[in-house]
């Protein structure tokens, strides 16, 4: 028996399926589509199959080892680089194996999903909706996966579209300010009609200890300061315009400022000569002497003068201060009058 003719010599590889073919041809060959592949010898079905290889494909009315259709025809995985045989999925100008082609961010199989080109990716459409909500700053529903334009339903610390939920007394369609108590949503109407006390910061219902201040309601940790937003815990608050404060703060924006340091007075406030002083301030202007608004003092140049600093002073000084302050009090007495007589 003669060896395969199409083989350059006995024992070497075949151009077409790259192995070794020993098969001996058991009649003389007869005219094939092409004499340079290994497929193009007769067998007694017409086509002569290698038996090294797997059961021939047949294509077009030819016949062809595996090998050779997958290089002929087969389209390569856009993902494993492997033979695709079988279904075939074309997206995102390429091929895939079903089991392949997968969304980008969570790794579920699309074949039979579907999918959403997004930035060059390829999505399924809950991570599209997700991705497009993040980049317009918007919430995306747990329930249907798309952007919630409006304002969303807080709902076990989620989002949801406010239609997707029935209140659980009336069975009303619920809207954005329904409220949760104990793991189920009521209307506002509703849980008003429970007495349950709704926070005046989130606007949620407060189930544990509740904060009364500013005439409203608040969870512990959301009554805070309104400049540094630190909550307060317990601890005392300033208010000021309907808002609350920390003693730092009220101070730093509405306190008395302290004439001889001007830094904002902690703590208790020296009233005198029209003027705020912190207590550790307000003292002779002359011997430095620590005065109380029980002291006698003098004003001179704006400033306390101790009594035994004032006793110093020049007397043609003293003199002049003694007529100033006359003429003060003579100024002050009229509009006393006046307010006595209104």
């Amino acid at each position: 028996m003669d060896q395969c003719p199409l083989l350059a010599r006995p024992g070497t590889r075949c151009s077409s399926l790259s192995r070794a073919c020993p098969v001996s041809v058991p009649r003389p060959l007869l005219s094939g589509p092409d004499p340079t592949r290994a497929w193009a010898a007769y067998g007694d079905d017409g086509w002569f199959a290698c038996p090294l290889s797997a059961a021939p494909l047949q294509f077009e009315g030819r016949k062809y080892c595996e090998h050779d259709f997958q290089m002929l025809f087969a389209p390569c995985c856009g993902s494993c680089g492997e033979f695709i045989i079988g279904r075939v999925i074309k997206a995102m100008n390429n091929n895939w194996h079903p089991g392949c082609f997968r969304c980008e961010l969570c790794d579920v199989e699309l074949a039979d999903l579907g999918f959403v080109k997004n930035a060059g990716r390829h999505l399924c459409r809950p991570c599209h909706n997700r991705e497009k909500a993040k980049g317009l700053g918007k919430y995306i529903c747990q329930r249907c996966h798309l952007v919630i334009d409006e304002q969303p339903l807080m709902f076990r610390s989620d989002a949801y579209h406010p239609d997707h939920f029935n209140c659980t007394h009336c069975g009303k369609e619920l809207t954005a300010e329904a409220r949760e108590l104990k793991g189920e949503l009521y209307c506002l109407p509703c849980h008003d009609k429970m007495g349950v006390p709704i926070c005046g910061a989130c606007r949620r219902p407060i189930e544990g200890r509740v904060v009364n201040a500013l005439g409203k309601q608040w969870h512990v940790e959301h009554f805070v300061c309104a400049k540094c937003e630190k909550p307060f815990l317990g601890h005392r608050h300033y208010e000021k315009k309907g808002l609350a404060y920390c003693e730092t703060h009220y101070n730093q924006l509405f306190g008395d400022v302290c004439y001889n340091c001007s830094h904002v007075i902690e703590g208790d406030v020296v009233s005198a000569l029209n003027k705020a002083w912190c207590v550790s301030c307000f003292s002779c202007s002359t011997c430095n002497s620590k005065l109380t608004l029980k002291n006698k003092f003098v004003e001179f140049d704006m400033k306390p003068v101790c009594k035994r600093c004032y006793e110093k002073f020049p007397l043609e000084l003293k003199k002049r201060l003694k007529k100033l302050s006359e003429l003060t009090s003579r100024k002050a007495q009229p509009k006393a009058a006046d307010l006595s007589s209104a």
